[in-house]
C-alpha cells in the first residue's frame, strides 16, 4: 500500500508521518496508531490507575512519535532499515512497470484488421430500405369529447359546460390540423403563428358558443361588445389575417404603395363610373360613400362598410379592389 503512494514514501524518507498513512492503513485493516489496551504503562509508585509518572511517559512517547515516525512502525514490528529496503524494492518495481519499453524489446503494434467488405456488384445490387408506409387516412369528422356532467357535483368554480365546450373545440381543431397535414404540399407550408389571447377569444366566439359561454368571453376579453362583434365578423371573413387588417393601420413602403396604386388604376381603367378614393395609410375610402377597401400585407384587398359610425368588415379579401367594393356586404 505504501509503495503504491509516492507521497507516502517521500514523507517517510524525510522522517515525516503523512496524515493519510494511518487512514490508508486502517482502510486495509492495519491499525498503526496505538489504541485502548495497546499501551500498558507500569510504575512502582503504586498509585491507582495512571499516575503522573505514566502520564509523563505517554507524553514522552507522543514526542518521540512526532520526531521520528519510524518509532510507530517499530512498535508495530517493522524496523526502519527493514521497511526502507522493502519500500525501495517495491518502488523500483513500480517504476519499471511505468517505463516505456526499449525499441528492441517493444513489440510492433498489431495492424488493425482489414475490413472484409463486399464486392461492389453485390453492394449496388442490394435492395434499399423499405418504402415508408402510407399516411393514415383523414378523419371524416371530429371525435366526440366525453360528457363531464355526472352524478358528482363539480368542484367549486369549475364551469362544466365551458370545459365541455373547450374539449369539443379542441377536437374540431385537431381534425382540421390533421386534414391540413395530410394535404399535398403541407411540408412546404409555413408554420402559422400562435394565436394571442385576444385572437383566440375572437376565434372561440366565432364558433357560436352557448349564450352563457359567449357572455363570459365577452366579459373577459377587455373590449366592448361592438369591438368583439366587429372582430368576430372579420374572423369569419378571413381568420387571423382579417383580424389584423381590422385592427392594424400601416403605411405601405414605396414598392407596396406603387403596386397598390397600379392595381387601383387597373381596376377601373376606362370606366367613367370609377369611384373617387381618398387614401389614408393602407386604407382607400370612397368619397361620398360609406365604403372602403383596405390593403393587406399579403397584397389582397378587404372590403369595409361604415355602420353606426364604425368601419365593419364587409366580406373576404380579393386581389381586385373593384371586386372587393362590389361585394354584397359592401354594396351601397
Amino acid at each position: 500500500m505504501v509503495a503504491d503512494r509516492s507521497g507516502h514514501i517521500a514523507a517517510l524518507l524525510d522522517r515525516d508521518m503523512p496524515p493519510q498513512l494511518a487512514e490508508d492503513a486502517a482502510a486495509v485493516g492495519v491499525e498503526l496508531l496505538p489504541g485502548i489496551g495497546d499501551l500498558e504503562p507500569e510504575c512502582g509508585c503504586e498509585a491507582w490507575d495512571h499516575c503522573p509518572h505514566t502520564a509523563a511517559l505517554c507524553y514522552q512517547l507522543a514526542r518521540l512519535l512526532d520526531e521520528d515516525p519510524y518509532v510507530l512502525l517499530l512498535m508495530r514490528g517493522r524496523g526502519e532499515r527493514e521497511l526502507l529496503d522493502e519500500l525501495q524494492v517495491r518502488s523500483a518495481a513500480r517504476a519499471a512497470r511505468h517505463l516505456p519499453q526499449s525499441a528492441e524489446d517493444a513489440a510492433p503494434p498489431a495492424a488493425p484488421p482489414a475490413p472484409e467488405g463486399v464486392p461492389a456488384r453485390e453492394a449496388f445490387a442490394a435492395p434499399g430500405p423499405p418504402p415508408l408506409p402510407e399516411p393514415p387516412p383523414a378523419v371524416a369528422a371530429p371525435g366526440r369529447p366525453p360528457a363531464l356532467a355526472g352524478g358528482t357535483d363539480p368542484a367549486e368554480g369549475l364551469d362544466v359546460a365551458a370545459l365541455e365546450f373547450l374539449a369539443a373545440d379542441a377536437a374540431v381543431r385537431a381534425q382540421r390540423l390533421l386534414a391540413e397535414a395530410l394535404a399535398p404540399g403541407h411540408a412546404a407550408s409555413p408554420v402559422p403563428a400562435a394565436l394571442t389571447v385576444w385572437e383566440d377569444t375572437v376565434r372561440l366566439t366565432a364558433t357560436g358558443p352557448p349564450a352563457p359561454i359567449a357572455a363570459r368571453l365577452a366579459a373577459g376579453c377587455g373590449r366592448d361588445r361592438a369591438d368583439l362583434a366587429r372582430a368576430v365578423r372579420a374572423w369569419e371573413d378571413g381568420g387571423a389575417a382579417a383580424l389584423t387588417v381590422l385592427e392594424e393601420e400601416w403605411t405601405p413602403d414605396p414598392d407596396a404603395l406603387a403596386r397598390a396604386r397600379a392595381q387601383l388604376a387597373a381596376a377601373w381603367e376606362g370606366d367613367e363610373r370609377a369611384p373617387r378614393l381618398r387614401a389614408t395609410a393602407n386604407r382607400w375610402t370612397v368619397v361620398g360613400a360609406d365604403l372602403q377597401v383596405r390593403y393587406g400585407h399579403d397584397g389582397r384587398w378587404w372590403p369595409y362598410r361604415r355602420e353606426r359610425g364604425r368601419w365593419w368588415p364587409a366580406g373576404p379579401a380579393g386581389l381586385d379592389p373593384a371586386a372587393a367594393l362590389a361585394m354584397p356586404g359592401s354594396d351601397g
